[in-house]
């Protein structure tokens, strides 16, 4: 019985530590959480010209609002890049929390070779504190801008598409012929119906 009792107080203080730890650290979370995801993509126009297609999405994902929210992305040199449509900062004056604002903006590239960009800075402002807060975004992966790319060859897609999904294929097809099989009358079964 003692051990018993004991198990219990164990349990109890145990879960009363836990509760009072998630408290607290639940009501220390009560601010803004931004999250930023920078992505760029290429296109490439014709043999001296590629575009550069970048998107950055912002999230709070903390439990208050965020103030004042602007976006500077400046990792991108002009000598090395032109602005085609939009532009690298943006401002927003509130991101709820939960919310979710997204930006993008077309640049067209002037220089071949390899570019790696900076991440995007995010500055907001939370009621509590006097100081402006910084979020980074993800930095993006290695642009090859202007770089000769082989040309697919025709049945390529073909052959990716037959490695991923061929086996199943079979695997779909040979349970159809099973269940086909199972499913159809016989010759012999008709015979004796008659």
């Amino acid at each position: 019985m003692a051990n018993r009792a004991s198990q219990a107080l164990i349990f109890i203080f145990i879960s009363i530590s836990a509760l009072c730890f998630f408290s607290a650290t639940t009501a220390s979370s009560d601010s803004p959480f931004i999250v930023a995801h920078k992505k760029a993509s290429l296109k490439r126009l014709k043999s001296s010209a590629e575009h550069v297609t970048v998107s950055i999405d912002i999230y709070n994902e903390g439990f208050a609002t965020a103030y004042d929210v602007s976006l500077a992305d400046d990792s991108w040199p002009h000598d090395t890049f032109g602005i085609v449509s939009g532009n690298t900062t943006n401002y927003w004056e509130r991101l709820d929390a939960g919310g979710q604002v997204s930006h993008s903006f077309q640049l067209e590239s002037k220089v071949k070779g390899k570019f790696e960009g900076a991440p995007a800075v995010i500055k907001f402002r939370v009621p509590t504190k006097a100081a402006l807060q910084e979020a980074y975004s993800t930095p993006i992966l290695p642009l090859d801008l202007l770089e000769d790319r082989a040309p697919e060859k025709q049945f390529e897609w073909a052959k990716r598409l037959l490695a991923k999904y061929g086996s199943l294929v079979s695997v779909i097809s040979i349970v159809s012929l099973f269940v086909y099989v199972v499913v159809s009358p016989s010759k012999s079964s008709a015979k004796k119906k008659r």
